[in-house]
């Protein structure tokens, strides 16, 4: 028995990249998954993957933006299941421009995804973590929630508040909840269908390239977290290749 054997964890975000990671790792080490993702073509083959590698996991159609949607995969979880161990709000967008171009679109996309989808998580999964007396937030920011760069203000924007809105949620969880944020530096993701600004892709492009790290390395800091023991709070891991300044 570990500390993830036998967990009921709902992810967001699930169905590639850092989510996909995740769900394989964390299945991989007895946990019983509970996906949730826009996209059921990509959600569908990862769950076939997990069941048939031995794991087990649950699939919901989860757009974040949709309170409905993310209330309805926590409770999921605690139908099937019985309860809710842990809930990782890893979904996002990298809608990432100058702001002259003035792509108020792409901020409110931003803002719907990234602060809105983790406090709709939230707001589901609190009521459920006090009545159990037990759980664990576990909110993916961003390495740019520490460093700002040309290009990424909104972006940037809705990772510090993904940062401080965990650290509100710390803060008032008491000794029975846990908190953590991953601040994900370059990462092999698809995070580039986001970036419309070609001289931002290009940029992203190039980078990626050269010192992105794979998403298994996110996935081995959330396994980390949430293997520690129950009076063990992992407040903030930052994860972010070697070559990243």
């Amino acid at each position: 028995m570990t500390g993830i054997q036998d967990k009921v964890i709902a992810i967001t975000g699930a169905s590639s990249g850092i989510g996909e990671a995740a769900a394989l790792l964390l299945a991989g080490r007895g946990a019983k998954v509970v996906l949730g993702a826009r996209r059921l073509e990509r959600l569908e083959p990862l769950v076939e993957r997990i069941t048939k590698a031995g794991g087990q996991a649950l699939l919901a159609r989860t757009d974040v933006t949709r309170r409905e949607d993310v209330a309805g995969l926590v409770r999921l979880a605690c139908e099937r299941y019985g309860r809710l161990d842990v809930l990782i709000s890893n979904a996002g967008s990298l809608a990432t421009s100058p702001l002259d171009e003035l792509r108020v679109d792409d901020w409110e996309a931003l803002i719907d995804t990234n602060i809105k989808g983790v406090l709709y998580g939230i707001a589901a999964a609190l009521p459920v973590f006090r009545k159990q007396g037990f759980g664990h937030f576990i909110n993916t920011a961003s390495t740019s929630a520490h460093r700002i760069v040309p290009g990424q203000a909104v972006y940037a924007g809705t990772k510090f508040a993904v940062r401080a809105i965990s650290e509100g949620l710390r803060q008032e969880a008491g000794a029975a909840l846990r908190v953590t944020v991953i601040s994900p530096g370059m990462t092999r993701t698809n995070f580039l269908e986001h970036v419309k600004d070609p001289e931002t892709h290009a940029r992203f492009a190039e980078t990626m390239e050269k010192i992105a790290i794979a998403p298994d390395a996110i996935a081995r800091a959330m396994a980390f977290a949430i293997e520690q023991p129950a009076d063990v709070d992992v407040g903030e891991v930052i994860v972010r290749p070697t070559a990243q300044n």
